[in-house]
């Protein structure tokens, strides 16, 4: 309502002797203290019921009242206003006939509303009256059927009638102060919507799941074996409803929506089944319509803690196991975001795992709970970062270190001093090759003779896709073409290569699942040697490789040459 007529609602209800002037002015003494609408105040101290100021005001201005609890809405008077304005001025279409579109308003007197909705609708307007909590209701009624009828059928269209059950397990549902947020969140069609979601990833082996605002769309998409797929979008009308149902979910600040926040959903799911606990690492953004928020899925079924799985050549994988069996000195796993380092560090760490070693690990984040080994979670923001955090390891008779990652010169100088003293440590750094990692350990400060005398083997690694089985196929390559990527001409000669045909089994793709390529630099008595005279990293290349070394793009072929992977995935992932 306007200010105006909101001072003139107490003037009407006196003159009508509905209230007494010392009402009225008890009602403006509570509304400066609580504040809102001097209507609701009068309901709140109980002068006057809602009902009552509708009609007065109907009869002040010589319009009809209405009762929307009983009344009957033509839904072709819904689609002619948007959810938006019917909230922003309190009015709700109820009928259309010919060009007159009639409104229930609370305000008779808005002619900002009324002037906006002739624009809007190309109508002449007609003005009923009603209460205040009926408006609110029928617009959240009136304009959640659709985009639930919408969710339903989506809903049914991706799951065939079965609606997953998925319980939350660590989700406790506060009080919150977005009131239309927290209904919205948890009404029933967009929980159902917000389990498929979670669902879809992890029928389709999702690594992560991506919520994604536009201006006239909601996306969802899934990363499947390392690719992002669009898998379906809801009805954008839902798009606030599901973002806050999946922060409630996160625990996460539905109110703030201005700075990126951080949260986690654990959820009991069944699947195929089998009844299943599932962890998903939320992340939500600012966008410019509206927070993108991105799930990773974290499932221990996935996470394969064999290293003979994970796909190292034979003599690659004697070396790695030889090396973490070593009482000291440095291990580190180089690659890119998202090439698989954890899971090698874990499955590392996994062999070595027995009762008389004690093993601490500091992450961020901690991705799974290993049993048996003490892993701490790092906290910047608190001052705990992996430099002072692995400073107090070396007060905890550590035997083995994992360290998430070596970001800076205090924490490598840190590592370097546990290796030289008699742990084992274990860690990682974005390089794009093994021998790369010593020129960027020199970088940020350590001593080549340091090196040369803590690190015992470096191993890079990428993440290629398998080619489904289920539809592999074999293909026609020209001989030049082998050449030119690496294959030797004996090779050629013999080598059969594959691709995937694409099948519902992988969802048209050509690929299920994925495995690792690895380039295991061992530091040998000659590596030491150069590493302590600081020779560049193409010189150590040379010398590893001449040593017998396999390279990315050589483990990458021999993948090719077993039909594993495809020429393709070896040429996104590797250089010669």
């Amino acid at each position: 309502m306007s200010v105006a007529v909101l001072s003139r609602i107490g003037e009407l209800l006196v003159a009508d002797k509905i209230i007494t002037q010392t009402q009225l002015q008890q009602t403006l003494a509570y509304q400066k203290v609580h504040g809102g609408r001097l209507a609701s105040c009068l309901v709140a101290l109980n002068f006057v019921s809602e009902q009552t100021v509708a009609l007065a005001l109907a009869r002040h201005y010589g319009v009809p009242s209405i009762d929307l609890n009983t009344a009957e809405v033509d839904v072709a008077a819904i689609k002619l206003v948007s959810q938006d304005i019917a909230r922003k001025h309190l009015a709700v279409p109820i009928g259309v006939k010919g060009s007159v579109l009639t409104v229930a308003i609370a305000d008779p007197n808005n002619l900002a509303a009324l002037d906006e909705l002739r624009f809007l609708t190309g109508h002449s307007v007609k003005v009923v009256v009603a209460p205040y909590s009926q408006i609110q209701s029928s617009i959240e009624t009136l304009y959640a059927a659709p985009q639930n009828e919408e969710i339903e059928k989506l809903t049914e269209e991706l799951t065939g009638g079965d609606s997953s059950n998925v319980e939350v397990v660590e989700g406790e549902q506060e009080e919150l102060d977005i009131h239309d947020l927290e209904r919205a969140s948890n009404d029933s069609s967009i929980t159902r919507l917000v389990n498929l979601i979670l669902m879809e990833a992890v029928k389709r082996g999702a690594s992560d799941a991506h919520v994604e605002p536009f201006e006239d769309e909601l996306r969802i998409r899934y990363r499947v074996d390392g690719e992002l797929e669009v898998a379906f979008s809801p009805p954008v009308s839902a798009k606030n409803a599901v973002i806050s149902r999946l922060k409630v979910m996160a625990k996460l600040d539905i109110s703030e929506k201005r700075r990126p926040q951080d949260g986690r959903i654990k959820i009991r799911c069944r699947d195929d089944g089998k009844t299943k606990e599932l962890d998903f690492r939320v992340s939500t953004l600012p966008t410019l319509f509206g927070e993108k928020v991105v799930m990773r899925l974290l499932d221990k079924d996935n996470l394969s803690l064999e290293l003979s799985k994970l796909g190292f050549e034979t003599e690659s994988l004697q070396k790695f196991e030889k090396a973490i069996r070593r009482p000291f000195g440095i291990i580190l796993v180089t690659g890119p975001t998202g090439s698989g380092k954890t899971n090698t560090l874990y499955s590392a760490i996994s062999q070595i795992n027995v009762p008389n070693t004690n093993i601490m690990t500091a992450e961020d984040p901690v991705e799974f709970v290993l049993p048996g080994i003490n892993q701490t979670q790092i906290h910047e923001q608190i001052g705990s970062t992996f430099a002072t955090t692995l400073r107090a390891f070396l007060r905890q008779d550590p035997d083995v270190i994992l360290v998430g990652e070596i970001r800076d010169g205090e924490t490598s100088a840190i590592a370097v001093k546990a290796a030289l003293t008699g742990h084992l440590v274990l860690s990682t750094l974005h390089t794009n090759d093994a021998p790369s990692a010593i020129s960027r350990l020199m970088d940020m400060g350590v001593e080549p003779f340091l090196l040369s005398t803590s690190i015992n083997l470096i191993a890079a690694q990428r993440l290629v896709r398998r080619i489904c089985v289920a539809c592999k196929e074999q293909i026609q390559v020209p001989q030049q073409t082998l050449h030119d990527i690496g294959f030797t001409d004996e090779e050629i000669q013999t080598v059969k290569i594959y691709r995937g045909a694409g099948c519902p089994i992988c969802h048209k793709s050509g690929y299920k699942g994925r495995l690792g390529l690895f380039e295991v630099m061992e530091i040998t008595n000659d590596l030491k040697q150069m590493i302590a005279a600081g020779k560049t990293a193409t010189e150590l290349k040379a010398a590893a490789i001449e040593g017998g070394m396999i390279t990315l793009r050589r483990s990458g072929l021999i993948k090719i040459k077993n039909g594993l992977t495809t020429l393709d995935e070896v040429l996104a992932e590797t250089v010669r």
